[in-house]
């Protein structure tokens, strides 16, 4: 199936499934494709040349179709899925897709909590720069790459983002598998950390024979994991320098121009990837040195009333925090103003109490309605109204407030920022827009 000629993707819009259709219109297939919004990432992909149809009916599968892939976002009950069921076509999620194209490469993957999209794309960057043109799939979109968030290679690599949200990686059997960190999170799936660890395990177990995994040596719940293949990774001596960070990895010295504790952590994983398969410290370090970030992640969209915007994507207590001590260490000297889409009711409300605490050291916060994810139903015992309500209470952020909408936000906005502030807009959902409608 890796060879179909004829593609139709249902949930094109995805960042994952629209990584697929890339795939498929690299190898020549005609690739078709549905979805409920027409996005950025469709426009772009009507342009490469996919058919898009808008909404999910039956007559959106080609009759000629050889491979169906889907969202795990898509039901079972989707029109689109039915026909394609009544119709013996062969079908995919997206995960288990990945799991079959991994079976054809040697396969590096990426999984953890937080940093796998930019762990990913470091470990691509070293190997492209070495010439080992891998293939790769991220699940975010990288600038410097014409497909963004997917690279055609011409070799036996691929690098790929394994993303742990309902044991999807479990697809996925790596040769080298990367584990960034573990923390608490999709706990409308996993019952508590222990069962995430668990699923950790579980996925490093199904590594390929004679293959190995690499785990972060500064986290504590990486290290839990038993593994007879472990290799670890970890930075030291890091210090903040014009023009990014310094820090060393195993005896050796690296710059990044990316901020932040997490990115050398980042960078660190890629590395020891990299020296593992046998690139040279000098590939390795000239690749870190000009790496320059991916979509949403630390990304400085322009000016607007004499501030600087960024957008990016931390959307878990943990990249918060990390996220923001970032910018105050880049920015030591400038107002940090923070305007943060919560994502899903059941995060919101299972990591409420670490939420409160994680946005320490902002000037000002702004928190917008929760962005709920289309076609769950997760209540609504908790609110961003109450969030904020919490975060006034513990008294240690200048200004907090609460907008019911987009609008009410850039009115805030336009009554509250100063020259020269860092005004950040964070979030996994659609806040990112309104960022960027700004600039």
């Amino acid at each position: 199936m890796m060879n179909a000629k004829t593609v139709h993707i249902i949930g094109l819009g995805g960042i994952g499934t629209s990584a697929i259709a890339r795939y498929f219109l690299s190898k020549g297939a005609k690739v078709s494709g549905s979805d409920v919004v027409l996005s950025k990432i469709i426009e772009d992909l009507i342009k490469e040349g996919v058919d898009f149809r808008l909404g999910h009916f039956v007559e959106n599968v080609p009759q000629e179709c050889e491979l169906v892939v889907y969202s795990r976002a898509v039901s079972a009950t989707n029109p689109e899925r039915q026909i394609v069921s009544e119709l013996g076509i062969t079908e995919f999620s997206y995960p288990q897709f990945l799991g079959e194209l991994a079976k054809q490469y040697k396969t590096i993957a990426v999984s953890g909590t937080n940093g796998k999209s930019t762990t990913t794309a470091m470990i691509a960057s070293i190997l492209i720069e070495a010439g080992f043109d891998p293939t790769v799939i991220v699940g975010t979109q990288v600038p410097c790459w014409l497909g963004h968030n997917f690279r055609a290679g011409n070799s036996e690599w691929f690098v790929v983002e394994a993303c742990e949200h309902m044991g999807s990686f479990l697809s996925i059997s790596p040769d080298i598998a990367v584990v960034t960190n573990i923390a608490e999170d999709h706990l409308d799936y996993y019952n508590d950390l222990n069962h995430i660890k668990n699923t950790f395990a579980e996925w490093l177990g199904g590594i390929k024979k004679g293959g190995s995994c690499v785990i972060n040596s500064q986290d504590k719940n990486s290290l839990l994991l038993s593994s007879e293949c472990k290799d670890v990774f970890g930075f030291e001596n890091r210090e903040i320098v014009l023009g990014g960070q310094k820090f060393d990895v195993s005896g050796d010295k690296y710059q990044l121009s990316i901020p932040g504790e997490f990115n050398a952590s980042n960078a660190s994983a890629a590395i020891t990837v990299a020296r593992k398969i046998g690139i040279s410290y000098e590939v390795c370090a000239s690749a870190i040195a000009n790496f320059k970030g991916t979509w949403r992640r630390f990304e400085c969209l322009g000016s607007w009333l004499d501030a600087q915007v960024y957008s990016d994507y931390a959307h878990h207590p943990d990249a918060i925090k990390g996220t923001i001590n970032a910018f105050i260490e880049s920015f030591p000297n400038h107002r940090l103003v923070i305007v943060f889409e919560p994502h899903q009711r059941s995060r919101t409300k299972e990591l409420f109490d670490e939420f409160v605490k994680s946005f320490d050291g902002a000037s000002e916060l702004i928190l917008a309605q929760i962005y709920e994810v289309e076609g769950r139903n997760e209540g609504d015992e908790v609110s961003s109204l109450h969030l904020t309500d919490k975060i006034k209470e513990r008294g240690t952020i200048g200004h907090v407030v609460f907008a019911k909408d987009y609008d009410e936000i850039e009115s805030i906005l336009r009554d509250r920022v100063k020259k020269d502030d860092i005004v950040v807009f964070m979030g996994a959902g659609t806040i990112d827009n309104l960022a960027r409608k700004l600039v």
